[in-house]
């Protein structure tokens, strides 16, 4: 880990030039005694390290050191530094490792590429915490030591036992085999098998972990992205209502973001969208419908409209008898 740290350390001065102690340890996430122990040992390995004096000090390099590593061209070091924006690494907790990995990557630039590749990235924005809605879209963070040791447990292989709280349960400690991390939409979950069963676990659930010395039981090789396809597709088959629908377009992503699942959109001739969703259940179908009003319309099953209607009934009735008082 500290050599990690102290080529994270002379990157960060190859690449910003002269900073305070302060900056360093805030940037390396360690504290301020820990970086002037790290420049004492960067000295002492011959690495042109000086500190600048006074009120605006600071350390630097001495002009012209550099490690020289070629062959990314200007492309391919714009989606490592853009693929980088995103915030994957923040669901699995690797945000440190991230920030590291891109001071090497822009380090590892040739001359040419260096400024043009990182003013580039600026322009390209990946998944941003708020949307056109002004919606915040908010994680849940995982302990740093809880992810560490699911990421460990994943990686090498072995078994994992976390202490999970299922959702309207206690916190239960269970031992499971784990198959593989994924993350959609910002929500990481852990693919794994528990007493030979597939089981799907939300990180965010999770408040304590520890990975096991014994080897989980699992096929050596694996295709994360069918098996999620086959979970997804077996969490709509479980117990949940599908719904056709027609929509007001300006009202499609409130919609949408009541229900699980969108399965099929198509226009319709009066300007309207025609949707088959989702929904956790029949309750659920009705709230998000009726939140709606006018701008959209259930077109089956029959109990969801029948249980709207009556529902619309019931408000008409409460209200009727004060419509003729209003001028």
């Amino acid at each position: 880990m500290r050599a990690d740290r102290l080529v994270s350390l002379v990157l960060l001065l190859r690449q910003r030039g002269q900073l305070t102690a302060d900056v360093l340890a805030a940037e390396l996430e360690v504290s301020t005694r820990t970086v002037l122990r790290d420049i004492e040992a960067l000295s002492a390995a011959g690495v042109p390290v000086y500190a600048e004096r006074g009120r605006h000090g600071g350390f630097a390099l001495l002009p012209g050191f550099r490690t020289e590593l070629t062959g990314l061209n200007h492309d391919e070091a714009l989606a490592l530094l853009t693929a980088g924006s995103g915030r994957g690494e923040q669901v699995f907790g690797l945000s440190s490792a991230l920030a590291s990995a891109m001071r090497k990557v822009v380090d590892a630039l040739p001359e040419t590429h260096r400024t043009t590749a990182s003013e580039a990235a600026q322009r390209i924005l990946v998944d941003p915490e708020t949307d056109l809605l002004s919606r915040r879209l908010i994680t849940k963070e995982v302990p740093d030591a809880t992810m560490l040791e699911v990421r460990r447990a994943v990686l090498a292989g072995h078994k994992l036992r976390v202490l999970y709280a299922a959702t309207g349960q206690e916190p239960q400690w269970r031992t499971v085999d784990p198959i593989g991390l994924v993350t959609v939409r910002d929500r990481g979950y852990l693919l794994a098998r528990r007493s030979g069963e597939d089981r799907t676990y939300r990180l965010s659930r999770m408040q304590a972990a520890e990975e096991l010395p014994e080897p989980a039981e699992r096929p050596s090789q694996v295709d994360l992205d069918r098996i999620w396809r086959d979970r997804s597709a077996q969490f709509l088959a479980d117990g949940h209502l599908t719904v056709h629908v027609r929509v007001n377009p300006a009202r499609r992503e409130d919609l949408l973001n009541a229900a699980v699942a969108v399965r099929a959109e198509a226009p319709d001739p009066d300007g309207w969208l025609r949707l088959e969703l989702t929904f956790q259940d029949a309750w659920h179908a009705e709230w998000s419908l009726w939140q709606l009003g006018p701008n959209a319309e259930a077109l089956d099953p029959q109990s969801l409209r029948t249980a709207l209607h009556k529902r619309a009934t019931a408000m008409a009735a409460r209200y009727e008898s004060t419509v003729g008082d209003v001028t």
